[in-house]
């Protein structure tokens, strides 16, 4: 068995060794065969592996989002540590009961057959994982790779180096390489990777990076799973919990410093409650962040944009739509140099403003007025569709006729964000948003194939009626059942 190694990166170029890749790519063949024959409690041990090393160095994980981009310790707890732990949890109480082969029963042209869907191991599979949850959306799929009994190769992002430097660490303690390994580097480690023939990859971030990912895989027709992102939308109409939407709202929209693909990205208020809203959001800042801003400058629990670069980004979108006719409600202090953007509310963007187009993934919210929610439902429904949907309303029947017009990839009422939380539903997105779920069962699929398999029994009906010589008999039996076919039957 291959000895747990560090997976070293050149120091000149930040890059892992294409030779180094191929060669723990290849060791993983053997294993991923002799995997498919895996029990469930040696999958388990893996979790159980995977659960104590993370935990060892949980002191060294605070450090390293501090490092990276002063993320506080709570916040590396509640999105990091507990969505992983809660996979681990979940998948080991449920693992037995997700692999069991599941019966199904036979249909007029197999009657006196056995049939049952197996779960089979994909084999080697390739997660590609983004800055912006690095220890979440890095473990959290291979938790689900593990659990299907599949090797990984991990790929996490380099906007995160300390972090990413503590999981190789935690990867290298916990497996040899030929079941798991990590691989620091940028574009060209990328591109290594997704030149080998994976039998499947998992990928989050952005849409545009997630065409070159499945353009890729369709080289070697590998399957794939995209975690993309979306402008999610968030509805508050005239008989929502005011109060409530700003509380819930602002929290989704501004943990992690709304460097969150699920996060609201812009909200449509009913413009009867426009007004306490937005004052409702104003207090709800001042209580969270401080009433200044050279309090909410100085708050500590406010995590920093990942870099300067994402900080101008988010900034050039502040500037163009201020300059298109935009009003500043509150906030838009910007400090590049510090990753710094204040929590800010936006009124009045105009449609035409690139904010309105592309995915803010920062800490601004443009607030847009409406009158009939039919309005929002068009405009939402003219543009891609979001990974998230947001309404926040007492009215069922509203409810549900929003739900039932637009396409998202989840949807939460009254709620933002939790759903990604709930591990019994499927969490994925649709279209540009995503293709494929995560998550518990879900998860569990996503990195197994599913192969039917049937048995022939002591009867063999196809030979009693398709088998030549097609006699009369033969030719009035088969009429019998097609006539059959209209009405339900018990089979």
């Amino acid at each position: 068995m291959t000895r747990p190694v560090m997976h070293l990166v050149d120091p000149k170029t930040g890059e892992s060794d294409p030779a180094d890749i191929r060669r723990v790519f290849d060791s993983q063949l053997a294993t991923s065969l002799a995997w498919r024959e895996s029990t469930i409690a040696e999958r388990i041990a893996r979790l159980k592996k995977l659960r104590e090393a993370m935990l060892a160095r949980r002191a060294d994980f605070y450090a390293a989002f501090e490092k990276d981009y002063r993320k506080p310790a709570i916040e590396v707890d509640g999105t990091e540590f507990m969505p992983v732990l809660e996979e681990i949890r979940h998948t080991i109480g449920s693992l037995k009961k997700w692999a069991q082969p599941k019966r199904v029963r036979p249909t007029i042209g197999t009657l006196f057959t056995e049939s049952w869907i197996e779960y089979q191991p994909r084999g080697r599979c390739l997660i590609i994982s983004p800055w912006n949850f690095p220890l979440n959306l890095c473990f959290g799929p291979l938790v689900s790779a593990l659990a299907a009994g599949n090797t990984v190769i991990l790929k996490p992002s380099e906007m995160t180096p300390s972090v990413s430097a503590v999981m190789a660490q935690v990867i290298a303690d916990t497996f040899p390489s030929n079941e798991v390994a990590l691989f620091e580097g940028s574009l060209p480690t990328s591109t290594a990777l997704l030149e080998l023939p994976f039998d499947h990859i998992f990928f989050t971030g952005s849409p545009a990076v997630g065409k070159v990912v499945m353009a890729a895989a369709a080289k070697h027709l590998t399957s794939v799973t995209l975690e993309l992102g979306g402008k999610s939308p968030v509805i508050v109409d005239e008989t929502a919990n005011v109060r409530n939407a700003a509380e819930v709202m602002l929290w989704g929209k501004l943990t992690n410093c709304g460097q969150i693909c699920v996060a609201p990205d812009h909200v449509f208020v009913h413009e009867s409650v426009k007004e306490r809203f937005v004052a409702e959001c104003r207090q709800v800042l001042a209580e969270r962040y401080g009433a200044t801003p050279e309090a909410q400058r100085a708050c500590r629990d406010l995590t920093g944009v990942i870099n300067q670069r994402h900080t101008q980004r988010i900034a050039g979108l502040l500037q163009d739509a201020v300059a298109k006719g935009a009003r500043t409600l509150t906030g838009g202090e910007v400090d590049v140099a510090g990753c710094y953007i204040a929590p800010t509310l936006l009124d009045q963007v105009p449609r035409d403003a690139a904010i309105m187009s592309e995915e803010i993934f920062g800490p601004l919210l443009p607030i847009l007025t409406f009158r009939n929610v039919d309005e929002v439902v068009r405009q939402i429904n003219e543009g891609p569709k979001p990974l998230a949907l947001y309404v926040f309303s007492q009215d069922k029947v509203r409810t549900r006729r929003i739900l039932a017009q637009t396409s998202s990839g989840g949807v939460a009422i009254n709620q933002v964000v939790l759903h990604y939380a709930q591990g019994n539903l499927p969490f994925g997105g649709v279209n540009n948003s995503g293709i494929g779920n995560a998550h518990g069962e879900f998860g569990f699929k996503t990195f197994s194939h599913e192969r039917g398999v049937l048995k022939g029994g002591a009867i063999n009906a196809a030979k009693m009626l398709f088998y030549p010589p097609y006699t009369g008999l033969k030719r009035r039996m088969v009429s019998q059942f097609l006539g059959m076919l209209k009405y339900r039957l018990p089979f």
